[in-house]
């Protein structure tokens, strides 16, 4: 089939990933933006039901389908399937979401469902090969969401923000994270940006207790040359770098910048980068570690 109008107009989300990482959750909200949702499709049918979807005259043009291990022919045939569709002209975008080991093992503590590999061997062994198994599938992800530290809502939120920005052939979509490495890299990060060399508001009495959006922190931090020089650099380096990722077909780029406990220099950072970025592209900030006092 050719790369006809209704083809180019249609966004098809396949939602995949480990089991408890929240893909449910994410069907849900794209079904409340207006996709068409379907849970376990057996990936023999995807081709039939785009078919489908195409010949809809729009009706169906936002297709949201949740696919995973638990349908027996999936992994076997997943990356064949997917790569003709796309050659095909169909616009997949693959949605794959991940949690931490001690995430999913609290998740399945708090419910009575099992873990489909868990069989056998144990909760966290199953969840320890499911993730081996879906390695391939995830690198063929046009974007990676890590779950760890999200609620319901959050995911809901997180998903609405992404997916609501974004129609087929337009902007790569960025975020900014900022993050503390006494917590861990964040998982989902394609580009990793360390600020730990800035000088610390933690060891300044009258800002240690402030967030970094906070402008008294923000202007201390632009009061040091290094500081100016950096987002110089990093301007010049992001101008050169965001329309290249765009280029090769990248749909979401998630930028991750990090200090020591993710309070100050790394917020003050990413939120100061929504205005290096000159170009139009979609831009969503979240701190993942930062904890504002009450």
């Amino acid at each position: 089939m050719g790369n006809t109008p209704e083809l180019q107009n249609s966004r098809i989300v396949i939602i995949t990933g480990l089991s408890g990482s929240g893909k449910s959750t994410a069907s849900r909200a794209l079904e409340d933006m207006g996709f068409f949702c379907v849970d376990n499709l057996p990936i023999a049918l995807l081709p039939k039901l785009l078919d489908l979807s195409s010949a809809s005259g729009g009706e169906y043009s936002k297709v949201a389908l949740v696919m995973d291990l638990r349908e027996k022919d999936f992994i076997r045939t997943f990356r064949e399937v997917f790569s003709r569709l796309r050659a095909e002209g169909y616009h997949l975008e693959i949605l794959f979401l991940e949690a931490a080991d001690e995430a999913l093992v609290r998740r399945y503590s708090q419910t009575r469902r099992t873990h489909p590999l868990a069989e056998g061997q144990g909760l966290v062994e199953g969840i320890r090969k499911e993730r081996e198994v879906l390695a391939d599938l995830r690198s063929m992800a046009t974007l990676v969401v890590d779950t760890s530290t999200y609620n319901v809502h959050q995911l809901q939120l997180a998903i609405r923000e992404v997916f609501g920005q974004r129609p087929p052939g337009r902007r790569m979509a960025l975020t900014f994270l900022s993050f503390g490495y006494a917590h861990g890299i964040p998982q989902e990060s394609d580009l990793v940006i360390d600020v730990r060399f800035l000088p610390n508001p933690y060891f300044v009495e009258e800002l240690k207790d402030l967030p970094g959006s906070d402008p008294r922190i923000q202007d201390f931090l632009a009061g040091f040359q290094e500081t100016r020089d950096f987002l110089s650099h990093l301007q010049e380096m992001l101008s050169f770098l965001l329309p290249l990722y765009e280029r090769e077909g990248k749909a979401y780029l998630t930028v991750a910048v990090g200090c020591t406990g993710g309070q100050h220099r790394s917020v003050a950072v990413a939120e100061k980068m929504k205005s290096l970025v000159q170009d139009p592209f979609p831009v969503r900030i979240r701190h993942r570690d930062l904890k504002i006092s009450a």
